[in-house]
């Protein structure tokens, strides 16, 4: 028997008032282990609670490990990291067959399973390995599951894939296929601390152990913030405003800006949009509304097109960026209506 339409809806309105009433411990427990960093935090967040996956882009140590290892520890969730090296292989990361004596003077082939089996798996300095090995990952981030001798695996639910690289400028790094980066809800930038932040990180990492992590929530309520997401309403003009934005970023089309088809020779996808309008929903419950807005968009348009969205040899020549293109996207784009 299912269970009363009343009881469902107490059960959503509890969930709310659980995640509204964390909303300030969620910033004391990680700032335990990790200083400043709160827009980069609040990213990570929505994408946690929408149930997307995240890029985060930064030079090594800025504590990007750190981070998502103690927001793993907050949601008390089964954490794996794979660092990943050049010579790394796609079994080491889905796993792989072995013989097995089954004791009976028979063998068998039994799967072992890989780290990717795991509620949050951070791909640590993903563009380091070659794309067969990038690739190996996809299935798991779509399908949520992994084929191994035809026989499919589901992975642990929730399941997030929390990536880490370095800028594409370093030496020995391999820039993730447009297919792959499409799977990633956010490309989150993380830069260098104030200088005040930097010396509390010294103060902290040269003195004793920090704080442990008290967890906050279970595997069940992540899931059940996932369904509580989509279930925020969104007007059909904000709607329309994340297509706008997402379609305008496209050279060859009429209505694409001229700046567009100057600098830009891909641009965003329809995920873009859809991405856009589940992190904005997830943005609005965080913060206590029911409700989305343009600005909620606004807000995430750089994290959300910045890597779907690759600029020509023109632009480089002429010393514009990916983020100069998203900034003239949203002055050149209006909401419906306005």
């Amino acid at each position: 028997m299912s269970q009363p339409e009343t009881d469902l809806y107490e059960s959503e309105r509890q969930a709310v008032e659980q995640l509204r009433a964390a909303r300030g411990r969620i910033g004391e427990e990680l700032s335990k282990a990790v200083v400043g960093q709160h827009d980069v935090t609040e990213l990570l967040l929505y994408s946690l609670f929408a149930g997307g996956h995240c890029l985060i882009t930064g030079a090594p140590g800025l504590a990007k490990t750190l981070l998502v290892r103690s927001l793993a520890q907050m949601f008390h969730l089964k954490f794996q990291r794979i660092q990943f090296t050049p010579d790394l292989m796609p079994a080491d990361i889905t796993g792989t067959e072995i013989l097995e004596d089954s004791g009976d003077g028979r063998r068998r082939m039994q799967f072992v399973k890989g780290p990717v089996f795991a509620n949050v798996l951070l791909a640590d300095e993903i563009n380091r390995t070659p794309p067969k090995t990038q690739a190996a990952l996809l299935e798991a981030m779509q399908e949520h599951q992994v084929t191994a001798a035809g026989v499919r695996y589901p992975l642990e639910e929730p399941f997030f894939v929390l990536a880490t690289q370095n800028p594409i400028e370093q030496e020995g790094t391999y820039p993730l296929p447009e297919a792959q980066l499409d799977r990633f809800m956010f490309n989150v930038i993380i830069d260098y601390l104030p200088e005040n932040d930097e010396v509390e990180v010294v103060r902290r990492t040269t003195g004793g152990k920090p704080k442990p992590i008290e967890p906050l929530f279970t595997g069940e309520d992540v899931l059940r913030f996932h369904e509580i997401v989509r279930k925020v309403p969104v007007a059909e003009d904000v709607v329309r405003y994340a297509v706008r934005l997402a379609a305008a970023s496209r050279p060859g089309q009429a209505e694409t800006p001229d700046f567009v088809k100057q600098w830009v020779s891909w641009g965003a996808g329809l995920r873009a949009a859809q991405f856009m309008v589940l992190g904005a929903k997830a943005r609005a419950l965080f913060q206590g509304r029911a409700h989305v807005s343009n600005d909620d968009i606004k807000a995430l348009a750089h994290a959300t097109l910045r890597h779907r969205i690759l600029v020509n040899y023109r632009a480089e020549a002429e010393g514009v960026t990916v983020e100069s293109v998203i900034n003239r996207l949203l002055e050149a784009v209006k909401p419906p209506g306005k």
